[in-house]
């Protein structure tokens, strides 16, 4: 199966610019079976489908991580990965 590459986050932020967080594919899948991406720090990890829906996983002790508005895929590129 073919995944994107890449996603941007998208984190609405009250009374502020939306956050916005680049993620990219990993070797790793989530417990709903989707792949999961990571950003460069590997501090925000998300589980994403193939309908871009989106769970986001906590990487550490005491991390609650918030939702994304949206899930937007970067770029062409895919990945066969499985």
């Amino acid at each position: 199966m073919e995944h994107t590459e890449r996603y941007e986050l998208i984190f609405q932020m009250s009374g502020a610019e939306d956050d916005v967080v680049a993620v990219r594919l990993t070797d790793r899948t989530g417990a709903g079976g989707s792949p999961v991406y990571e950003d460069e720090t590997g501090i925000v990890r998300a589980e994403i489908s193939d309908r871009g829906e989106v769970r986001m996983l906590a990487s550490g002790g005491h991390q609650v991580p918030g939702t994304p508005l949206l899930a937007r895929p970067l770029g062409e590129g895919v990945s066969g990965r499985r």
